[in-house]
């Protein structure tokens, strides 16, 4: 799948890369970059082929948020027509967060307004050194609503409601410590390298679990550890040893091969 403003790239080895495709904007989105988005996500986790999606772009920048073009028009619509588009961004945000295979974000350069929701939404961020992010909706008079759950989930209550209020530009170093980006490279070529060496990780593991794994992350963040939950994870890990899967990966280490999914 290819257009103008994302590529979809699916290889043999089940690494489905999505590419943010406007370098002439710095990556900036509007409502049809939003639109491609949606349907490229969603296509990837209606395809068994698909193991992993990894979120990068073209040219010296991640994504400079919203296209400044896009929120001019928006600002001559009418309050239903604004509140559309602000969902079809929400819903952006909530597939990618959804999405039930592992994502990663692949980030240089700048990272603004809402390319920090998605790189929130994703579940593993790797950063160039020389990268930068900023929440930067204020200095526009506007506020970074729908990407706030993630946001806020991502690096705290606290942080958040420091570089929300304040728009500062910060650096990749500072995104690690906050909890937004997991890794750093010194350059695009180690950045490169390191995400290559976490796929190769990732492929290992089994597809079935790694989607289970991730709901369970999901379903019990900031739940109360009470009976039901307990029940609910004691179930799941009940399920889980009898799937094929299960079966397939204890079998394979007792016996000290290698286990199916690692094979094709």
């Amino acid at each position: 799948m290819s257009q103008t403003n994302v590529i979809l790239e699916l290889d043999d080895n089940g690494i489905a890369t999505l590419i943010l495709n406007r370098p002439q904007v710095r990556n900036a989105f509007d409502d049809q970059m939003i639109a491609s988005l949606i349907d490229a996500i969603q296509s990837v986790d209606h395809n068994p082929r698909a193991k992993v999606l990894v979120l990068k772009a073209n040219g010296d920048h991640f994504s400079a948020g919203a296209d400044l073009n896009w929120m001019a028009r928006m600002a001559n619509n009418s309050p239903a027509q604004n509140l559309a588009d602000a969902q079809q961004l929400a819903k952006l945000m909530d597939v990618l967060n959804r999405l039930s295979k592992p994502s990663m974000a692949i980030i240089q350069g700048a990272a603004y307004g809402g390319a920090v929701g998605l790189a929130a939404c994703c579940d593993m961020v790797f950063a160039d050194a020389n990268s930068t992010f900023c929440l930067s909706e204020v200095k526009l008079g506007l506020i970074p609503a729908v990407i706030s759950p993630y946001v806020v989930r991502a690096i705290g209550e606290r942080q958040a409601r420091r570089y929300c209020i304040s728009a500062e530009p910060f650096s990749a170093e500072t995104a690690r410590n906050l909890g937004l980006v997991h890794e750093i490279a010194k350059d695009s070529l180690a950045l490169q390298l390191q995400s290559q060496q976490w796929l190769s990780k990732l492929l290992k593991n089994a597809p079935l679990a790694m989607a289970a794994a991730k709901k369970l992350v999901m379903d019990v963040s900031q739940q109360q550890i009470e009976p039901t939950l307990i029940a609910d994870t004691a179930q799941r890990i009940a399920d889980i040893r009898a799937s094929e899967e299960g079966v397939e990966g204890l079998s394979a280490f007792l016996q000290k091969r290698t286990p199916h999914w690692q094979q094709g």
